[in-house]
């Protein structure tokens, strides 16, 4: 897979917030993308260390719109753990 296809998008919640003080940063990910492939597109984006990776999918929900029935998509999510004193600035401003 194409390494600038890997990461999707920052997850930015109050719980990831939280998380960036340790060093751990989420991304919504490819559906495809497997720990390898997410460790070499960080490192390489960021120009970082990434030490683990953990991923985790998430199914869509299903909605219903009177008679219709629908579902929201599936995402893949990665929470990546950084070696100690390596940042990544996510909100561009700070």
């Amino acid at each position: 897979m194409d390494i600038y296809r890997v990461l999707v998008k920052p997850t930015i919640t109050e719980k990831s917030t939280m998380l960036q003080e340790s060093g751990k940063y989420t991304f919504q990910v490819a559906l495809k993308a497997n720990k390898v492939e997410v460790k070499q597109a960080v490192e390489k984006e960021f120009n970082v260390t990434v030490l683990d990776v953990n991923i985790t999918k998430l199914h869509g929900k299903r909605k219903r719109y009177g008679p219709r029935t629908s579902k929201q998509p599936d995402i893949k999510k990665a929470v990546v753990t950084l070696q100690q004193g390596d940042r990544i600035n996510l909100i561009e401003g700070l």
